[in-house]
């Protein structure tokens, strides 16, 4: 098959940009989901958009190809280039612009007399027949009616559509669609509206830049429409190290985003586990829409009591609560620690013991996951303790081998 830089299956290409960027450094022996043609078609589709990033690395496993980016340097996302890269059919294209030239008028019509002055304004002055039977035609208008180009009314029994005016004063919003389009998990809906400036603000940047976000936009959208119409929903999932798609009916309830990692989670209820649990949302190749969930509000409620608890995504080993506690030191004109432990507590509660010391306290699923936290205080921790003991055991550990590493001596945390 010929290489096209165009596609039809976005997700086949999302699949294929997870494991050039997101998973990495995969070489053409070492990725064995298609064949060697399929790679290296899709590997060239991917280089078209992205060949001022994308690198590659030699060694005994043979030749990987990578994505590079410095977030410092770049302006808008480099991967929503994938979106824009949709192919066509014939037919898709004669119907768009048949369609709103037809209706650039501002005219209401029905199917009918669209159908009617396809035939006598346009078809009829080709020799070469092409056929565009009525069941087309309406997809495409019910199509083009859902993406907001066309509206839909009634006259008697007929539906009748006209275009849709653009009524959204668009430069006054230049500067927000700008930064929109590079902080927000949907950010390709402005760089879509972008695309009609001929210059863009060159003043936002990002110093933490997470740009994998846009491969999961799809998912995303859909997701979020499921939220909000509190619908039930199926999805596709396969993570990394898992060999084959499963199915896993959900309601989903909230989308969460890392700012460590950049890295977005669904919170759903799985119906089979009969629980809460967070899934990557890299990892969900597919979401099916399901009917009305009835107890959504039950569900909620159940999720404010979850939240208290919850660190950031790791839900722990059987929803035993595990609590914690840390001392820290605050030394005179360090009124700034005490406002951070506030502001970065979550579900905990920070008490002051004194005039230089204040203790931070959370019950939580799993503690491991505040150690990487617990070690931006170091150098003032006065006392560490945790219900699970290996937890302690661990940050004291790392402590140890870092001396080591570095030729320290013994000292206080």
């Amino acid at each position: 098959m010929a290489y096209s830089e165009l596609i039809k299956n976005y997700e086949r290409i999302r699949g294929y940009m997870r494991q050039f960027y997101v998973y990495g450094f995969k070489s053409r022996e070492e990725y064995r989901t298609k064949s060697a043609r399929s790679y290296d078609n899709e590997r060239r589709r991917v280089e078209s958009w992205l060949g001022d990033y994308m690198c590659f690395r030699q060694d005994a496993h043979g030749k990987s190809v990578f994505l590079s980016v410095d977030s410092r340097s770049i302006q808008s996302n480099p991967l929503y280039k994938s979106f824009k890269a949709k192919s066509f059919t014939d037919k898709d294209i004669t119907l768009h612009f048949y369609l709103l030239d037809i209706l650039a008028d501002g005219e209401q019509l029905t199917l009918r007399e669209i159908l009617e002055r396809m035939a006598s304004g346009y078809l009829s002055h080709f020799d070469a027949g092409f056929p565009l039977d009525e069941s087309t035609v309406r997809k495409k208008l019910k199509e083009y009616e859902a993406a907001g180009l066309l509206a839909a009314g009634r006259r008697g029994r007929e539906v009748c559509y006209r275009r849709q005016e653009d009524t959204v004063d668009l430069p006054s919003w230049l500067d927000a669609v700008s930064f929109f389009s590079e902080e927000n998990p949907l950010g390709v809906i402005g760089s879509y509206l972008l695309d009609k400036f001929e210059t863009v603000p060159p003043y936002f940047g990002f110093k933490h830049h997470y740009i994998l976000h846009a491969l999961d936009s799809q998912v995303i959208c859909g997701l979020l429409v499921l939220i909000r119409e509190r619908r039930t929903a199926v999805l596709t999932v396969q993570g990394p190290r898992a060999k084959a798609p499963a199915r896993c009916p959900v309601c989903p309830l909230k989308i969460y985003s890392s700012t460590q990692s950049g890295r977005q989670y669904l919170l759903a209820y799985r119906y089979v586990e009969k629980k809460l649990a967070f899934t990557r949302l890299d990892a969900i190749q597919k979401v099916e829409a399901g009917g009305y969930e009835p107890e959504y509000e039950a569900l909620m409620a159940r999720y404010e009591k979850f939240k208290r608890h919850c660190w950031g995504v790791s839900t722990g080993m059987g929803r035993q609560l595990e609590h914690i506690e840390m001392t820290v030191r605050i030394n005179p004109g360090e009124g700034y620690i005490l406002q951070r432990l506030e502001r970065e507590k979550r579900g905990g509660t920070v008490e002051r013991v004194d005039a230089h010391t204040c203790r931070f306290c959370a019950d939580v699923y799993d503690a491991s996951e505040l150690q990487p936290w617990l070690r931006t205080f170091i150098g003032r921790i006065i006392q560490l303790s945790c219900s699970r003991q290996s937890v302690v055991d661990t940050f004291y550990g790392d402590l140890a081998r870092m001396r080591e590493m570095y030729g320290g001596g013994s000292g206080a945390v």
